[in-house]
C-alpha cells in the first residue's frame, strides 16, 4: 500500500494558475473521492499523481519519494473513455498488461510464464464478471463490460495507487450501481490507495473514505487566470460496519454551495 504526501504543490500553464498551494497527507489504503466545478484542476491533480504532469512548485511524494516524471506500473488509471486494444480479445487485453510489465524488452511472454499470466488474467475476469466474454473483442462488449475490462486492465498489474477519472460518468444508473460494488470489492481485496474524480457528489460520498472539494477561493476580474484551485473541504467519511453502507460526517447540502453541484442528502 502507498502513503501519499502533497507539499505546497502549485501547477501553472504559462500565465494560468490551475492549482495553488495544495497540502495533503493520505494514509495507505484510503479511498479518496474528488469533486469540484469543471476546470478546477481535479484531472490535473490526477495527472500529477500519475506522472504525466510535473508540479510547477512543491512536491508530491509516495512513501517519502518523489513521484517519478513518468507513469509506472505502481500507478494504474481508468478513464471515462475506455483505453482498450480493439485488435485483442478480452483475455488478450489483460495478458498484454502482464507481458509489458514482466518482459519489457520483448513485450511477450512464452511457455510457462504465458500460461501463468493467462491463469491470472482469467482469475481477474472472474472477479469482474467477464469470464464468459474472454474470447470476445472490445467492439462486441457493452459499455459497462468495456469499463469492467478497463478496470481489470489496471488492477491486474497490482498497482499500489489506482486513479479513476470519472470512470462511471457515461454509464446507465443500473450499470453504475454494479460498477460501484465492483470497485469497492476490488479495493477491499487489494492493497490499493484509490483517488477518484467524479462530478456526482452523491457518488463521492457513497464510495469514498475521504472526500476532497477543489474550488477557487480567490478571484480577480482583471486577471481571471491569476489564481488556482485549492482544497476547500477535506471531509473524512466513515463506513457503517454492519450494513456495508456509507455514513458521513456531514450532509451533501453542506458541501454543495462550494461546488455548484446539485444538492441532496448523503
Amino acid at each position: 500500500m502507498a502513503r501519499v504526501t502533497v507539499k505546497s504543490l502549485w501547477k501553472r500553464y504559462g500565465d494560468t494558475v490551475v492549482l495553488e498551494n495544495i497540502n495533503l497527507d493520505f494514509a495507505a489504503h484510503e479511498f479518496v473521492t474528488i469533486v469540484g466545478a469543471s476546470g478546477c484542476g481535479k484531472t490535473t491533480f490526477l495527472r500529477i499523481l500519475l506522472g504525466m504532469e510535473q508540479p510547477t512548485r512543491g512536491k508530491l511524494l509516495i512513501d517519502g519519494k518523489l513521484v517519478p516524471p513518468e507513469p509506472g506500473p505502481d500507478r494504474g488509471i481508468v478513464f471515462q473513455r475506455y483505453s482498450l486494444f480493439p485488435h485483442l480479445t478480452v483475455l488478450g487485453n489483460l495478458i498484454l498488461g502482464l507481458e509489458l510489465r514482466r518482459s519489457r524488452l520483448l513485450g511477450r511472454l512464452f511457455g510457462a510464464r504465458r500460461r501463468e499470466a493467462a491463469v491470472r488474467a482469467e482469475g481477474i475476469l472472474e472477479k469482474v464478471g467477464l469470464a464468459g466474454a474472454r474470447d470476445k473483442y472490445p467492439a462486441q462488449l457493452s459499455g459497462g463490460m468495456q469499463q469492467r475490462l478497463s478496470i481489470a486492465q489496471s488492477v491486474i498489474c497490482e498497482p499500489r495507487i489506482l486513479l479513476l477519472d470519472e470512470p462511471f460518468g457515461a454509464l446507465d444508473p443500473g450499470i453504475t450501481a454494479d460498477m460501484h460494488k465492483l470497485i469497492l470489492d476490488l479495493w477491499a481485496a487489494n492493497a490499493m490507495t484509490i483517488f477518484m474524480v467524479t462530478h456526482d457528489l452523491k457518488e463521492g460520498f457513497e464510495l469514498g473514505t475521504r472526500l476532497l472539494v477543489f474550488d477557487k477561493v480567490r478571484h480577480d476580474p482583471q486577471a481571471p487566470e491569476a489564481y488556482g484551485a485549492k482544497v476547500t473541504y477535506d471531509i473524512p467519511l466513515r463506513r457503517a460496519k454492519n450494513r456495508g453502507q456509507q455514513q458521513t460526517l456531514v450532509t451533501v447540502d453542506e458541501v454543495a454551495p462550494a461546488t455548484g453541484m446539485a444538492t441532496g442528502t448523503a
